[in-house]
């Protein structure tokens, strides 16, 4: 197929990656950036003028020089604006302020007493408003919000997300009425998996699968460095996998899915004589050896390793990481996990593959959710022929 592209997308196009090289391998100059993108010297330096003129990019310096003029050193400029990420959970929110390369700024929970769409909405609302009041002066203020939620998201729209009891919700258009910023809306194991590419444990690896552990469970698929979505965008929705042919029903329909033994809808199972029904508090409880905690913690480690396990044989990743609410219980849940794994992967999968826990905590989520509205403010343009 013959592809051209006229004058002004060419630059555009190059603009934009020389401005994602920066941001990536700062602090960096001219002349490195020129060797990594294969632009020729001029052009890197008339387009980074451009944008350290959009307060993009900013120069410090002088850095180390090899022989001749000391070279002056380019910085993306994280505080140009910021971006809100929110992760809606079955039982609370979780939003947090964050810079244009994902620092923190302010966070914030709110518990959820219902799931009906027009009370959630009010709260996320409520939340959004709090935290751009909080936000620092800069060059663009909120350039965005992004959203995780569980279920199925396609065009800014919740197609499906059985543990809220939500069909066919229309989030992205409400709230970018509300509040004049582009929102972006995308499944929450999905943007966990961005967080972690980008700022957690699996910088630079091309073969991933992030498991958010929390009140149910998803997958977010990384394959030669992308996320995949598969033919229509529903790909990762693994935890209606079923792993118990004749097993408990599931909201979603069907029977013996992954989430009911392996997530926090397990603290609900009638005859468990558990001290709290959260993970931060049976935390707390493990650490104090509360034996029913330790046991019930053993239970879901081993579950999760039977759904890893097939998803290890399905996908071949080189890191699994996981993540989500129950990646506080690592202590406990890690051990049973990789014990599984171990006794029922095919041999070659178990090869050059590493499980590791998530380094950003349950934050993975609103951290990827937030840096999926970075990336529609920057204009992240890719060509595919």
């Amino acid at each position: 197929m013959k592809v051209t592209a006229d004058q002004a997308l060419v630059k555009k196009i190059n603009k934009s990656l020389i401005l994602h090289t920066i941001r990536m391998n700062a602090p960096v100059s001219r002349a490195r950036v020129s060797e990594m993108t294969g632009l020729n010297k001029a052009t890197v330096s008339n387009l980074v003028a451009e944008l350290c003129g959009q307060e993009l990019v900013t120069e410090a310096g002088p850095g180390e020089s090899s022989g001749g003029r000391k070279p002056l050193i380019l910085h993306f400029n994280a505080t140009a604006g910021s971006v809100i990420g929110i992760e809606l959970r079955v039982k609370q929110l979780t939003a947090v302020l964050c810079d244009l390369d994902g620092g923190v700024l302010q966070e914030v929970d709110y518990p959820l007493t219902a799931h009906d769409f027009p009370y959630v909405l009010e709260q996320m609302k409520s939340i959004i408003t709090g935290l751009i009041a909080q936000a620092p002066p800069s060059p663009y203020g909120i350039v965005g919000i992004g959203v995780g939620v569980p279920g199925m998201v396609d065009d800014g729209v919740v197609l499906f997300a059985p543990n809220l009891g939500w069909e066919m919700v229309g989030l992205r258009d409400l709230l970018e009425s509300s509040f004049g910023v582009p929102v972006t809306i995308d499944n929450e194991a999905n943007a966990g998996a961005q967080g972690e590419l980008n700022f957690g444990a699996a910088r630079n690896v091309r073969h991933l699968l992030y498991i958010s552990a929390g009140s149910g469970i998803g997958s977010g698929i990384i394959i030669g460095g992308e996320l995949y979505k598969g033919a229509r965008g529903y790909a990762g929705e693994t935890g209606h996998m079923t792993i118990e042919a004749e097993g408990k029903p599931c909201s979603c329909g069907s029977r013996g899915c992954w989430e009911l033994y392996a997530s926090e809808k397990t603290y609900d199972n009638p005859g468990l004589s558990l001290p709290a029904r959260t993970t931060s508090e049976l935390v707390r409880h493990a650490i104090q050896g509360q034996e029913d905690v330790l046991n019930h913690f053993t239970s879901i480690g081993e579950y999760l390793g039977i759904g890893v396990t097939n998803l290890i044989n399905s996908f071949n990743p080189e890191l699994i990481v996981i993540g989500g609410a129950l990646s506080e219980a690592e202590p406990w849940l890690g051990g049973p996990l990789r014990r599984v794994v171990a006794e029922r992967t095919l041999p070659y999968h178990k090869q050059q593959l590493e499980i590791t826990f998530s380094r950003l905590g349950s934050r993975g989520t609103v951290i990827g959710a937030g840096f999926s509205a970075v990336m529609h403010f920057l204009g992240n343009i890719r060509v595919t022929l």
